[in-house]
């Protein structure tokens, strides 16, 4: 977003020397130019932290930038969330244009949280039609530090498909004669990922110009993906209704997204950011509800909301980058990265005693030490605990507890006192109890809460 740091920074000192001084109205609207924000802020004593950048439809050829944009901002500014609308750049055959200048707004406004007042961790994005495309596509594509904590849809073009998407938009972005692999690759329902954030999503069954299919298919695939999402389809209404008077469920659409903005509390802006890596003991597996009952979520409840807690396991990763599948080149390690916690519980190595990873034991320290590394070059500087895998109930040529205890651990030891690291000793914590380990590898629910008590010991200790 071209913008001019002398204006900037003189708008930001501006913007922070007023807010003691208003405290019973709202601040006045204010533009950023080229391509365009307008930022709507609350009344101070309202404001909540929660802000939404609104992305107008238009087919990706103009912007309804009043009924899909400004107007909205009574509604928002009275519930103490701030609007800030994105007059995007149009195509024109770069379809980088839409999508960089929604990465920036999404930039801008986290990099602004601390003189707007804003949690920057309550940050949503807003679509309507080809706006809606462009929303989700910011949701499903980008990057961990500009993905927005949630989405709400307006009659969002959502697929590429030609067999049901809206022309006007995919010639507009992607050009008429666009491949196959193309169509795919901006197909934003074969796009969700279980990192895609949560979804408000609304049609009506008349619209014939983006068909109700575009949500119900991206709603579908957020479910699989375990994404919490609700779909809103009214009777009628057709396409384009925005917040205008005219739309005859206009009522009923505000009190339901109302209701969903409700419905879930971002973490507190101040919280202490809890990063869990690990294999699949720290992902959850075998356990149903995983997202409730694996350790980093019991472990969230017990630290309380000052804590943001999250889930980086992936099944069967290796800390070997030898090994068959190695943590380090997965997405979820560089979206813990991205996260730029202030703790983190690094805990693999069990997967790493399979006897053919462990033919590479010769780096497992220097694998580890690459890890640590990586962690502590964040600017925010983490307190890392090293962790001893967890007791495993079984030897032989795949995960080898006699291999875990008697050659891994040591490695983690020495690895730890090296760099003056914690370390969480979660073999013996969960030795002695095979009745919490129903597949000899995997805790169970009860198992899970016994090591998050013990990470929430050490790190409370």
């Amino acid at each position: 977003m071209k913008l001019k740091l002398s204006t900037l920074t003189i708008l930001l000192f501006f913007l922070s020397a007023c807010f003691p001084l208003a405290a019973q109205k709202a601040p006045q609207p204010f533009d950023i130019d080229t391509p365009s924000l307008r930022v709507f802020l609350p009344a101070p004593e309202l404001a909540t932290g929660r802000a939404i950048v609104a992305c107008p439809g238009g087919g990706y050829g103009g912007l309804a930038v009043n009924h899909e944009g400004y107007d909205w901002a009574p509604y928002f500014n009275k519930q103490g969330i701030a609007l800030i609308v994105l007059k995007y750049r149009m195509p024109h055959g770069d379809r980088t244009l839409p999508i960089s200048d929604a990465e920036a707004a999404m930039k801008m406004v986290r990099d602004s949280a601390g003189v707007w007042n804003l949690n920057p961790y309550d940050i949503g994005i807003m679509g309507s039609s080809a706006g809606g495309h462009l929303a989700s596509t910011i949701a499903t594509h980008t990057r961990p530090e500009l993905r927005p904590d949630f989405q709400i849809l307006f009659y969002p073009v959502i697929t590429m498909d030609k067999s049901y998407t809206h022309m006007g938009s995919h010639d507009n972005l992607l050009g008429k004669d666009a491949s196959g692999e193309l169509e795919t690759a901006f197909s934003n329902e074969k796009q969700v990922t279980k990192e895609t954030p949560r979804a408000f999503i609304a049609y009506s069954d008349d619209d014939k110009t983006v068909p109700p299919a575009n949500g119900v298919n991206y709603y579908l695939s957020l479910h699989k993906n375990h994404v919490p999402a609700v779909l809103h389809i009214y009777a009628s209404g057709g396409h384009g209704w925005g917040i205008r008077e005219n739309f005859i469920y206009k009522n009923e659409m505000l009190n339901d997204l109302s209701a969903w903005l409700r419905s879930f509390k971002a973490p507190r802006k101040d919280a202490i950011r809890v990063a869990c890596v690990g294999n699949s003991i720290t992902y959850g597996a075998r356990i149903k509800n995983r997202s409730h009952d694996s350790y980093p979520s019991v472990l969230g409840r017990l630290l309380g909301d000052r804590y943001w807690v999250k889930n980086f396991g992936v099944s069967a990763r290796t800390m070997l980058n030898k090994g068959d599948r190695p943590y380090m080149k997965e997405q979820a390690y560089q979206q813990a990265l991205a996260f730029n916690p202030n703790i983190v519980i690094i805990k693999l190595g069990t997967n790493d005693s399979k006897s053919f990873n462990w033919v590479h034991k010769a780096d497992f320290m220097k694998d580890t030490q690459a890890m640590i590394d990586a962690f502590k070059a964040l600017p925010s500087q983490p307190k890392i605990y090293l962790c001893y895998p967890s007791k495993a109930y079984q030897t032989g040529e795949s995960i080898n507890d006699d291999i875990i205890s008697k050659e891994i651990i040591p490695m983690i030891k020495k690895t730890a006192r090296k760099n003056g690291l914690p370390v969480i000793d979660l073999h013996s914590a969960m030795d002695g109890m095979p009745e919490l380990f129903p597949d000899h590898i995997h805790p169970n629910e009860e198992g899970a809460k016994v090591m998050a008590r013990a990470v929430y010991d050490a790190i409370t200790d």
